[in-house]
Protein backbone atom coordinates (compact mmCIF):
# COMPACT_ATOMS: atom_id res chain seq x y z
CA UNK A 1 0.00 0.00 0.00
CA UNK A 2 1.43 3.37 -0.95
CA UNK A 3 2.12 6.03 1.62
CA UNK A 4 -0.74 8.17 0.39
CA UNK A 5 -3.23 5.35 0.96
CA UNK A 6 -1.84 4.11 4.29
CA UNK A 7 -1.97 7.67 5.65
CA UNK A 8 -5.76 7.46 5.41
CA UNK A 9 -5.83 4.75 8.09
CA UNK A 10 -5.01 4.84 11.78
CA UNK A 11 -1.57 3.99 13.10
CA UNK A 12 -3.10 0.97 14.81
CA UNK A 13 -4.66 -0.27 11.55
CA UNK A 14 -1.35 0.18 9.73
CA UNK A 15 0.51 -1.68 12.48
CA UNK A 16 -1.94 -4.60 12.32
CA UNK A 17 -1.67 -4.70 8.53
CA UNK A 18 2.13 -4.77 8.74
CA UNK A 19 2.10 -7.69 11.15
CA UNK A 20 -0.43 -9.71 9.17
CA UNK A 21 1.41 -8.96 5.93
CA UNK A 22 4.59 -10.34 7.46
CA UNK A 23 2.67 -13.49 8.43
CA UNK A 24 1.31 -13.82 4.89
CA UNK A 25 4.13 -15.91 3.40
CA UNK A 26 4.56 -19.67 3.87
CA UNK A 27 8.33 -19.35 4.35
CA UNK A 28 7.78 -16.98 7.27
CA UNK A 29 5.22 -19.34 8.78
CA UNK A 30 7.78 -22.15 8.42
CA UNK A 31 10.40 -20.00 10.16
CA UNK A 32 8.02 -19.26 13.05
CA UNK A 33 7.07 -22.94 13.35
CA UNK A 34 10.75 -23.93 13.37
CA UNK A 35 11.58 -21.38 16.07
CA UNK A 36 8.67 -22.73 18.15
CA UNK A 37 10.25 -26.21 18.11
CA UNK A 38 13.56 -24.96 19.51
CA UNK A 39 14.30 -24.68 23.20
CA UNK A 40 16.65 -21.73 22.70
CA UNK A 41 17.12 -18.90 20.25
CA UNK A 42 18.22 -20.09 16.83
CA UNK A 43 21.51 -19.03 15.31
CA UNK A 44 22.35 -19.59 11.64
CA UNK A 45 20.69 -22.99 11.32
CA UNK A 46 17.60 -22.01 9.37
CA UNK A 47 19.06 -22.42 5.89
CA UNK A 48 19.42 -26.16 6.34
CA UNK A 49 15.80 -26.51 7.40
CA UNK A 50 14.15 -24.54 4.59
CA UNK A 51 14.27 -25.12 0.82
CA UNK A 52 15.55 -21.56 0.34
CA UNK A 53 18.88 -19.85 -0.23
CA UNK A 54 20.69 -17.98 2.54
CA UNK A 55 19.78 -14.64 0.94
CA UNK A 56 16.09 -15.53 0.77
CA UNK A 57 16.02 -16.78 4.37
CA UNK A 58 17.74 -13.56 5.46
CA UNK A 59 15.11 -11.48 3.66
CA UNK A 60 12.27 -13.37 5.35
CA UNK A 61 13.97 -12.98 8.75
CA UNK A 62 14.27 -9.26 8.07
CA UNK A 63 10.55 -9.01 7.30
CA UNK A 64 9.67 -10.85 10.51
CA UNK A 65 12.07 -8.70 12.51
CA UNK A 66 10.79 -5.45 10.95
CA UNK A 67 7.25 -6.48 11.95
CA UNK A 68 8.62 -7.24 15.46
CA UNK A 69 7.39 -10.84 15.28
CA UNK A 70 10.89 -12.04 16.04
CA UNK A 71 13.72 -10.47 18.00
CA UNK A 72 17.34 -10.80 17.01
CA UNK A 73 20.67 -10.28 18.67
CA UNK A 74 24.20 -10.27 17.33
CA UNK A 75 26.60 -12.68 19.03
CA UNK A 76 30.01 -12.56 17.38
CA UNK A 77 29.45 -13.33 13.71
CA UNK A 78 26.04 -14.90 14.40
CA UNK A 79 22.55 -13.49 14.44
CA UNK A 80 20.28 -15.25 16.91
CA UNK A 81 16.51 -15.10 16.69
CA UNK A 82 13.59 -15.87 18.96
CA UNK A 83 9.88 -15.10 18.89
CA UNK A 84 8.62 -11.88 20.45
CA UNK A 85 6.06 -13.08 23.01
CA UNK A 86 4.68 -9.58 23.60
CA UNK A 87 3.77 -9.13 19.94
CA UNK A 88 2.37 -12.64 19.67
CA UNK A 89 0.16 -11.87 22.66
CA UNK A 90 -1.01 -8.71 20.85
CA UNK A 91 -1.83 -10.76 17.74
CA UNK A 92 -3.82 -13.21 19.87
CA UNK A 93 -5.74 -10.30 21.42
CA UNK A 94 -6.51 -8.79 17.99
CA UNK A 95 -7.84 -12.10 16.67
CA UNK A 96 -9.88 -12.63 19.84
CA UNK A 97 -11.42 -9.16 19.36
CA UNK A 98 -12.41 -10.08 15.80
CA UNK A 99 -13.94 -13.37 16.97
CA UNK A 100 -15.91 -11.64 19.74
CA UNK A 101 -17.15 -9.12 17.18
CA UNK A 102 -18.36 -11.93 14.95
CA UNK A 103 -20.03 -13.73 17.86
CA UNK A 104 -21.80 -10.54 18.96
CA UNK A 105 -23.08 -9.79 15.47
CA UNK A 106 -26.69 -10.99 15.39
CA UNK A 107 -27.22 -10.38 11.69
CA UNK A 108 -27.00 -13.43 9.47
CA UNK A 109 -23.88 -13.79 7.39
CA UNK A 110 -23.80 -14.77 3.72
Amino acid sequence: MGLTKSAQFTDQQNKKASVFKALGHPARIAIIEYILTQKTCICNDLVGTLPLSQATVSQHLKELKDAKIIKGTIEGNSLCYCLNPELLTEIKFIIEQYIVGIEQNDSPCC
